[in-house]
């Protein structure tokens, strides 16, 4: 029972970490129809960036977090305003390829940049833990799993409340009667695919603080934010994070009771049935 426990945290963790990582991709693609295939390498790259503040300038990778997120929006908003808009009505094929272009392209880049050896950001804290009975809590992973929920019920917030939020959710809806009042669609187009990238950016920074980073993850992250999108639903920032939570805990009790190769065969297993019971997500609006 202690066993199961531990894995049930484990699992929770980073089912937080997965939502934060699949609510760009889900933004993007919910406003958009933008099914972003270089989402994992825009994480890739955010990872770097936190790496490089920390060792470079010394920026403690939590703090070093809005800078990434700023740094990733106005790569993502020039991405968008210069290049996306020219295909973000055009067929779902002609998106896929452009944007599985640009993961090549910032692969590439990474590696050039990088090298290929593994990086990782171990602040002094790194190895600290919370002892909670028999249940050990990792304090970099507890402190990631925090910043991924305020980022997701943040979102959430942004999109109810806010201006801009209200005009995304418009234009998602319907783009004709979105610009009758008076909503410009390539500068809201720009700025929701920056925040989609700012959204990567940050999950970068997050996920080096727990796991390696190298030019090659992205396309592992791509697949997880995908599956984790349609779980949740992508109408719902809410519903991503109970996306992340599922697959998180079913992971981590696949590798306790099958085994460590099994945990990406139950996740995509738990994706095929939402697409067969529930195509609109766990907490998405049904038909």
């Amino acid at each position: 029972m202690d066993l199961l426990a531990q894995i049930l945290i484990n699992g929770v963790l980073l089912g937080g970490l997965y939502a934060v990582m699949a609510l760009g991709l889900a933004l993007v693609w919910g406003v958009l129809n933008i099914v972003n295939l270089a989402h994992g390498a825009f994480i890739m790259l955010g990872g770097y960036l936190s790496w490089h503040l920390y060792i470079y300038l010394g920026i403690d990778p939590f703090l070093g977090l809005p800078i990434t997120a700023v740094v990733m929006f106005c790569l993502g908003y020039a991405l968008q305003r210069g290049v996306l808009n020219l295909v973000v009505r055009a067929p779902m094929f002609n998106t896929l390829l452009i944007t599985f272009g640009l993961e090549v392209v910032l692969t590439y880049l990474a590696q050039l940049a990088f090298s290929a050896d593994f990086r990782t950001i171990n602040p002094s804290y790194a190895g600290s833990s919370i002892a909670l009975g028999p249940v050990v809590v990792p304090v970099a992973r507890l402190m990631a799993f925090g910043v991924a929920v305020a980022l997701t019920i943040g979102m959430w917030l942004f999109l109810l409340h806010s201006r801009l939020g209200r005009a995304i959710r418009a234009t998602a809806q319907n783009l004709v009667a979105a610009r009758l009042y008076g909503v410009e669609p390539r500068h809201l187009y720009a700025m929701t695919f920056g925040i989609g990238i700012g959204l990567a950016g940050a999950a970068g920074g997050l996920y080096g603080t727990v796991s390696q980073i190298d030019p090659y993850i992205g396309a592992t992250l791509t697949a997880k934010s995908f599956a984790i999108a349609i779980i949740g639903g992508l109408d719902n920032p809410l519903g991503v994070l109970v996306g992340g939570l599922v697959l998180g805990i079913i992971e981590s009790l696949t590798v306790l009771y099958v085994g460590a190769t099994f945990g990406d065969v139950a996740s995509f297993g738990v994706l095929v049935l939402v697409l067969i019971f529930r195509p609109s997500g766990l907490l998405g609006k049904t038909a």
